[in-house]
């Protein structure tokens, strides 16, 4: 009970509710996770209180009509922050993903209403009350997710609450009771009614809040939640499925880059073209669909090569790791490393064979060091196109080749990057090409123009 200690801001619109003769009570995540010793962010009310006499009493401009039809209205608090305030209802019936409700309902109608025991606790901040018809506290003791009620009736009434009930059993690292995990099997050919979208948020939250999605990769897979929504994870192996567990949960502004790099570890095993196509299926951003894409894809090219080098039990050479981060590109060596890492420990745990973590921590330090001191790309080359048509080589396709020679050879031996050395060997390099392959021609066949490995 001492836990349960709802913010100022959001007692003053409870206060509020019931100095006009209304119930308001917490309700949802914010309790279940306070009495687990949680710290949440985003506590919310029900109410007696219909959605208009809610508008009504806090005003036009601090209410936002988020879902007025099932009930809800957001409630701007004195800091700007909004809350749902949902009046208690009733479900008259639903369609597997929405119902139609009706209002008028008690409080108890409301919570019966609800996915999980765990998800149906109230808690009344001026009455020092909580109201638990369905055992949830009990079951937070046991730690175990238990659906509210019949388990089929409540899969069948929303088909998000199988993966829902993995997501929380896998945060939390709670047991999933039989007859609810029945019925989320018994669920799973029907999941295709929800939208890409929604299954993508799922897995957002997966990604974001679980130390270790494997445990519930392992669930969507065995109950056929992945054969239904994401079929080429269906048999996914459980080595490529704890992949994501070695990369950093997302945090702060770092967030969307360290949940695309998850993504990146699950979907690594279809390659890129393969994880690409899952990510355009569920509806990801541009920005993360090409992020995903292009960290496996680095990986896929350079994987094979670094873990042979790396497992060798030998440091790589400087030029070795001068053409892995020209492969990589600057400011990707990060990400594609987190993964190569997350990688080889899961070998490791496997019993393959891998580089060591220090093997690891050397050569990405190395890398670092490489991206930002060495020339490993065009625009770190002493010399550029212009300065290459000044001497004389026309522009076309055969001076881009000239450049990417240039960098290929700087890449081996950074002391050749100066303006006078490169540009004699380009004026050499121009004049051994065949006469449609130099600059100002069609990119010519046969040549011997070396390019970056």
């Amino acid at each position: 009970m001492n836990r349960l200690h709802p913010p100022p801001r959001v007692l003053e619109i409870a206060e509020r509710l019931e100095r006009a003769g209304h119930e308001a009570w917490c309700v949802g995540g914010a309790i279940r996770d306070a009495l687990l010793g949680h710290p949440h962010l985003d506590w919310d009310l029900a109410t007696s209180a219909t959605p208009t006499e809610v508008r009504t009493l806090f005003g036009d401009r601090r209410t936002i009509p988020i879902g007025v039809e099932f009930g809800t209205v957001g409630v701007l608090d004195r800091d700007g922050a909004m809350h749902e305030v949902t009046t208690f209802r009733r479900d008259v019936r639903t369609d597997g993903r929405h119902a139609e409700v009706e209002f008028g309902a008690s409080l108890d109608d409301d919570l019966a209403r609800r996915d999980f025991t765990i998800n149906a606790i109230a808690y009344s901040p001026r009455l020092g009350e909580i109201r638990d018809p369905f055992g949830g506290r009990a079951d937070l003791v046991r730690r175990v997710v238990r659906a509210v009620g019949d388990p089929e009736a409540r899969m069948r009434e929303d088909r998000l609450r199988a993966i829902r009930a993995i997501r929380f059993a896998a945060r939390f690292g709670f047991a999933i009771d039989e007859p609810t995990m029945r019925a989320i099997a018994g669920s799973a050919p029907y999941l295709g009614r929800l939208s890409p979208e929604r299954v993508k948020q799922e897995l957002d939250k997966t990604m974001e809040q679980v130390r270790r999605p494997s445990a519930a990769f392992a669930l969507w897979q065995s109950s056929g939640a992945f054969a239904t929504l994401v079929p080429p994870l269906a048999n996914a192996t459980p080595r490529d499925l704890s992949v994501p567990d070695h990369l950093a949960m997302p945090s702060g502004s770092a967030r969307p880059a360290r949940r695309a790099l998850r993504f990146a570890g699950l979907l690594a095993g279809l390659g890129a073209s393969g994880a690409e196509r899952v990510m355009t299926a569920l509806r990801s951003s541009k920005h993360e669909l090409q992020l995903v894409g292009a960290v496996i894809g680095r990986w896929e090219r350079l994987g094979e090569e670094m873990t042979r080098t790396l497992a060798a039990a030998r440091a790589p050479m400087d030029v070795d790791v001068r053409r892995w981060v020209a492969a990589v590109g600057r400011l990707q060596v990060g990400a594609v490393m987190r993964l190569a890492a997350a990688e080889w420990a899961v070998a490791r745990h496997h019993g393959a064979a891998a580089p060591n973590e220090a093997a690891v921590r050397a050569v990405y330090r190395r890398m670092l060091r490489s991206a930002f001191r060495d020339p490993v790309d065009l625009g770190a080359l002493a010399v550029d196109g212009d300065d290459l048509r000044r001497v004389g080589i026309p522009p076309g396709p055969g001076l881009g080749k000239i450049l990417q020679a240039l960098l290929a050879v700087v890449i081996d031996d950074p002391s050749k990057n100066t303006t006078d050395w490169l540009l004699q060997e380009a004026m050499r390099t121009n004049a051994a090409l065949p006469p449609d392959g130099r600059g100002g021609s069609k990119a010519g066949g046969g040549s011997d123009v070396r390019t970056p490995d």
